[in-house]
């Protein structure tokens, strides 16, 4: 027997739901299109950055000074593990009849999400009681803030739309539209996740090393 064609990178659903498999092709390229905008976005606050963090100090404090290395590496790891458990998510939608199954597991990528944006505002707290770090302060701070700042509100964008798609589970089922909204917010979640370890390794792992 032939292996199902995939119309889609992502998960498969043929096996499962073929009716959700064919119409996935038509709305995940455009998400895609939309992922590769946003990237773009990203890749220019990178840029911005790169050129700020070392042209831009002026008098401010530098990034070794104001970085905290360890509470960034803890928000990689929240961000890692949500990435982790929104994966099982997406398989408790494909194999599962148990609607609980799914949502626990948003709920907790949820969680996990609202965890690290809590970390990360910490952090601005800390830099600016601390430091005085203000993005006002210098060019490099107007980045940093303007990057990780930017990450974080789509990571916010992204919990709201996981209580949003929550809801509908719960009123709707786990119908064919619930499933493709699923799909699509699952690589917007994965996204996140890499362009962090990008900040990580770019912005902290770099920043504390110069």
């Amino acid at each position: 027997m032939n292996a199902p064609h995939s119309l889609h990178p992502g998960v498969n659903l043929d096996v499962t739901d073929r009716e959700s498999h064919a119409k996935a092709s038509e709305v995940i390229f455009g998400f895609w299109i939309f992922l590769m905008s946003d990237l773009v976005l990203f890749a220019a606050l990178f840029a911005t950055y790169a050129a700020m963090s070392s042209q831009g100090i002026a008098h401010g404090p530098t990034p070794a000074e104001v970085f905290d290395l360890g509470s960034a590496f803890i928000e990689t790891l929240l961000l890692l593990l949500s990435s982790f458990t929104f994966g099982f998510a997406i398989l408790a939608m494909k194999y599962s009849t148990s609607r609980a199954r799914l949502l626990g597991w948003l709920g907790l990528t949820a969680v996990l999400g609202a965890a690290f944006v809590a970390f990360e505002l910490h952090d601005y707290y800390v830099m600016i009681e601390t430091h005085n770090a203000w993005p006002q302060t210098s060019g490099f701070l107007s980045a940093y803030y303007l990057l990780t700042g930017t990450h974080a509100v789509h990571v916010s964008a992204g919990i709201l739309w996981m209580i949003v798609l929550a809801v509908q589970v719960m009123t709707l089922g786990v119908n064919t539209p619930v499933k493709l909204r699923l799909l699509r917010l699952a690589l917007f979640w994965h996204m996140l996740d890499i362009v962090w370890v990008g900040i990580f390794t770019f912005v902290y792992l770099f920043g504390v090393a110069t």
